[in-house]
């Protein structure tokens, strides 16, 4: 398989919609296909520097207790160990409660990522990260405003950063910072609520998966494929992902984003379905 191929086949493993969101709805202009080629340029991105500032962070307010979500921070945590394993390296912005999952999954592992310091000219990753609406609330799928939840630094710094760096958005529902990239026609016609919710702020490069863990695990995997490395042996083994998951959410707390209940899962799946998109991407990369 030529890189190409390769990179096809690990967007093709996470460009599924197990949440039956709409991602692809209209199977000819859907979220998928408004995005085509961003993937590989993102890949392309940070395998010619691998480093980046990675923010994340989603507050469910249903949830019980009321906690961030588990979407986001784990992705967060194997793409900077995949950077780290590169030479390069990342640091992970978030609240409090995400950044005490981060700490704790990246000690989990014996690595380390810090928040007090990275690159004026990083990359920018938006990972999983509500994003304003057209009326400047930030959005649930539900149509909940969570925007007095989120810290205010966080956006007033993205809104004038993303401006002066290359920026990479992973989302996959229309809500997240990087979804302003795709036309709100498109959203609308794909989402339920989605002209209420779309995200109006667009990042350079936008990867939309089934599950925003999984576009952090595409992109990670990529850069091994572009730079012909092998990744570390633990790097994408669900059973070493599910350990940490464990440690993260007990640590956050992080609570799984549609059941709301503080569990180590992701967005309601079961664990293998879940980490079916891991296992076919030590297939492509072993290949």
């Amino acid at each position: 398989m030529t890189h190409s191929d390769k990179l096809a086949a690990i967007l093709a493993a996470v460009q599924t919609d197990p949440g039956n969101r709409g991602l692809a709805r209209d199977p000819v202009d859907n979220l998928f296909t408004a995005t085509a080629g961003d993937f590989e340029r993102a890949c392309r991105l940070l395998a010619g520097w691998p480093v980046a500032a990675v923010f994340t962070g989603f507050y469910i307010p249903t949830a019980t207790p009321a906690a961030f979500e588990t979407d986001g921070p784990l992705g967060a945590v194997l793409l900077v160990r995949a950077l780290s394993a590169m030479g390069g390296g990342g640091t992970v912005l978030g609240e409090p409660p995400v950044q005490n999952a981060v700490r704790a999954g990246l000690r989990e592992v014996g690595a380390a990522a810090s928040a007090d310091h990275f690159g004026h000219d990083w990359p920018l990753i938006t990972l999983e990260r509500a994003g304003p609406a057209a009326d400047g609330k930030c959005y649930t799928m539900r149509g909940r405003d969570i925007r007095p939840h989120l810290s205010d630094w966080i956006h007033k710094w993205m809104d004038r950063d993303l401006r002066g760096h290359a920026s990479i958005g992973i989302g996959d529902g229309g809500n997240e910072i990087g979804m302003g990239k795709i036309p709100h026609e498109t959203i609308v016609k794909n989402i339920p609520n989605g002209d209420l919710i779309h995200c109006r702020v667009p990042t350079d490069h936008l990867i939309v998966a089934g599950v925003s863990n999984w576009g952090a695990y595409a992109l990670a995997a990529g850069l091994f494929v572009l730079l012909d490395r092998k990744p570390p042996a633990d790097l994408f083994d669900p059973d070493r992902e599910l350990a940490i998951l464990e440690v993260m959410v007990r640590e956050g707390p992080l609570v799984d984003g549609v059941t709301g209940k503080q569990t180590a899962t992701v967005d309601g799946l079961s664990w293998e379905e879940y980490s079916r998109p891991l296992l076919e991407m030590q297939r492509i990369l072993d290949s």
